[in-house]
């Protein structure tokens, strides 16, 4: 990428990794279980897993499911989305000859084809067997512009500790002795062909409170880590540190990234050698410091060529006008960076249309508007008399869009990919200006011909208009006994938005069921505003929206609480948790995936501290709104709970195994009706391979349907 963008960083760490000091908490009996791997916490885990295999898996209508989706999962007739490095065309695919992952490549003359010739580039199974190991694939980070060395990011068994190896393109082999990062959280960032940025774990206390890397080096080929040189040192209440350079040509520039918190973050130009700290001090043998780019720390800063973007998050006063909070501005960097504050306005807010992201080619700036959850593309052209504006030719008219660039330092062409719940996604190769040519698409794996999609708008309690999606049976009866599956997230500015997925297809709308997309606040379905609306004291409103869609369902006749279900994971899990603990008379039946519950304990657990901007801090005053929406702590063993099933992973080290295992103890001792199931790979995601994907689909989509037909 050519540009260094927060939003980027926010995105690769919402709700991610970190490793945290844990505090002692007297009156918790189930404190043991936060020891992830210890052989008592374990034997618990095999003992419920055990159980809830035998009470949902056994059955033979399980096991076709779990190999429907498995198909799915592994279909070759999937689109294998490419990544272009150097003349050819990178993917990485999984199927069930490769459950672990090929890295391969073609020419884009081959990827026209209906089944192109692919050249194995890395065979992750072959590693894994040659090394004795359990890898999975993180990426990996090519240099310009020769494109001959890869930095390739691999985690043992899907946490987000990773290790990171030299690779070498042209023998396709790891390099002898080359960059090799230990297993932590962090990364490497070329500078040039025998230098390295490195941020990671450098020993006790080179971490933050959150887990993540506190300090960034510059390290060169051939001599150890221990003697690269401190480029930036932040706080250790500071949440994420790193460097990169932008290759662009012409345009070579290095920069620090200080993330303080999720969306406050501070961003620094360097000269050749610069060096800094966050307490304002030097680094030893720097010839020179760092310059601040002097945007508000809430604005989601870009740069890119000639032009620094900024995206607000509150309103900005600068060069004598105030642009509003979920605006897009434009200056010339070097101009801005001289004292200038001339912007051009790219983008304003309605209170219909946010801002859902943008992608630059060589020559344009491609805008994605999302209004009321539905995309429109815009084409910004910069030119001698200001930023010329086009529609996007032969953009779809509906359902989710997303563009992203093929090569934005030589030519004008994206990709785009469109889809919705019941329309195979499609892959097209668009030339700015031109009709888009549509490369591959996705086969129909469910047949969805007996189904519709609609918007609707519950209220909320406070008035709010809350938008959702409904797929259900054109010839529902509206009788309130369909099966209906409610999902929402609502947290972090992350958008929810239609997408096709064969696994919900087959397993719950072929079926007859209907499914509900919440698009609670919390998220950023309208920009930040909607992200504002939710944080923190005001929490309860993103709960009090799903309630309200699921109060909707009922009204309109589609279902009722006997038969209506709710799932959600990770923030969404801690949604599923105030579902079940505040709501529970709405729902016949809840899954709750890798979640947050007990809020009081959360920011003292893995990368818990990094999120107290979306929650608070329950060590402080805070607690007396946190305890409002913290699960673990509003269960009453008197008060009746619909069933639910927990899912997790050992292996997640972004919210902590011991929220769901707690959970679990509590409602269990209880004697309530409830499942458990902790899958010892696969981190946050859950699964490590499409086999552990598809068996906790069918556990999810089983339980569900089994509680709520009957």
């Amino acid at each position: 990428m050519s540009q260094l963008t927060h939003a980027a960083l926010i995105a690769s760490l919402a709700m991610s990794a970190g490793a945290s000091a844990q505090t002692p908490s007297g009156d918790d009996p189930y404190l043991w279980l936060e020891d992830v791997h210890g052989a008592r916490a374990l034997d618990w885990v095999r003992e419920r897993n055990a159980r809830t295999e035998a009470d949902i898996a056994a059955a033979p209508a399980f096991k076709t499911l779990e190999a429907d989706i498995r198909a799915i999962l592994d279909s070759d007739a999937k689109i294998p989305g490419v990544e272009k490095i150097g003349a050819y065309y990178y993917n990485f695919w999984k199927d069930a000859q490769h459950p672990r992952g090929l890295w391969r490549r073609t020419t884009l003359e081959e990827y026209r084809t209906p089944e192109p010739r692919w050249e194995t580039v890395l065979d992750l199974d072959a590693l894994n067997a040659a090394e004795g190991a359990q890898w999975v694939w993180h990426g990996a980070d090519c240099l310009r512009p020769k494109y001959e060395r890869c930095l390739i990011a691999l985690s043992p068994g899907g946490s987000d500790a990773d290790v990171t190896r030299e690779f070498d393109l042209t023998t396709r082999q790891f390099v002898k002795d080359g960059f090799f990062r230990p297993e932590a959280k962090g990364g490497l960032a070329w500078i040039d062909e025998d230098t390295v940025y490195v941020y990671t774990d450098f020993g006790p206390g080179s971490l933050t409170r959150s887990g993540y890397p506190r300090i960034v080096k510059q390290w060169r080929r051939g001599t150890p880590l221990a003697a690269a040189s401190v480029v930036y040192e932040g706080k250790p209440d500071d949440m994420y540190i790193a460097a990169l350079r932008d290759h662009t040509p012409g345009y070579q520039r290095d920069f620090v990234s200080r993330t303080l918190a999720f969306y406050n973050d501070e961003l620094y130009l360097r000269d050749a050698h610069g060096c800094a700290s966050a307490a304002g001090a030097g680094c030893a043998g720097a010839a020179a410091g760092l310059t601040k780019i002097d945007a508000p720390n809430s604005a989601q800063k870009s740069v890119h060529k000639d032009w620094l973007l900024l995206e607000l998050r509150e309103p900005y006063a600068a060069g004598g006008r105030t642009y509003p909070a979920g605006a897009l501005i434009a200056a010339r960097f070097d101009d801005f960076m001289a004292g200038k504050r001339d912007f051009d306005l790219l983008f304003t807010p309605t209170d219909q249309a946010a801002l859902a992201g943008y992608t630059w080619t060589r020559d344009h700036l491609v805008l994605n508007v999302m209004e009321d959850v539905k995309n429109r593309l815009v084409v910004l052209t910069p030119g001698a008399h200001g930023w010329a504006r086009s529609d996007f030719t032969g953009a779809p008219a509906m359902g989710t869009v997303a563009v992203a660039a093929v090569d934005p330092d030589a030519s004008n062409a994206v990709w785009l990919t469109a889809t919705d719940f019941l329309t195979p996604t499609t892959l097209s190769l668009a030339e700015i200006g031109k009709a888009p040519e549509v490369l591959k698409s996705n086969p129909a794996f469910f047949d969805a011909r007996r189904d519709v999609i609609e918007q609707h708008f519950a209220t909320s309690k406070d008035g709010t208009k809350v938008p959702y999606f409904l797929v259900r049976p054109k010839d529902l009866k509206f009788d309130g006994r369909a099966p209906t599956l409610l999902y929402g997230y609502g947290g972090f500015e992350i958008a929810l938005t239609p997408t096709y997925s064969g696994a919900l297809g087959k397993g719950w709308l072929e079926k007859g069921g209907v499914y509900v997309l919440a698009n609670i606040r919390g998220g950023g379905e309208y920009g930040p505003r909607w992200h504002q609306a939710a944080l923190k004291a005001n929490r309860h409103k993103a709960y009090e929206d799903f309630a309200a869609v699921a109060d909707d369902l009922v009204a309109r006749r589609i279902t009722s609480p006997a038969h209506l279900g709710a799932m959600g994971g990770s923030n969404g899990g801690l949604l599923m948790g105030n579902m079940l603990t505040q709501y529970p008379d709405k729902f016949g039946a809840i899954v709750v995936q890798v979640p947050l519950l007990d809020m009081k304990r959360y920011s003292h657990l893995l990368a818990g501290a990094s999120w107290m901007a979306e929650y608070g801090n329950p060590d402080t005053a805070d607690w007396e709104f946190i305890r409002t929406f913290s699960p673990y702590h509003l269960f009453d063993p008197a008060r009746t709970y619909p069933p639910t099933l927990l899912l997790t992973s050992t292996k997640d080290d972004r919210v902590h195994p011991g929220h769901a295992r707690k959970m679990m103890a509590k409602m269990e001792a209880a004697g309530k009706d409830v499942h458990y199931y902790e899958n010892i790979e696969g981190g946050h995601g859950g699964a490590a391979d499409n086999a552990q994907a598809a068996h906790m689909a069918a556990l999810a989509y089983t339980f569900l349907w089994n509680q709520l037909t009957e």
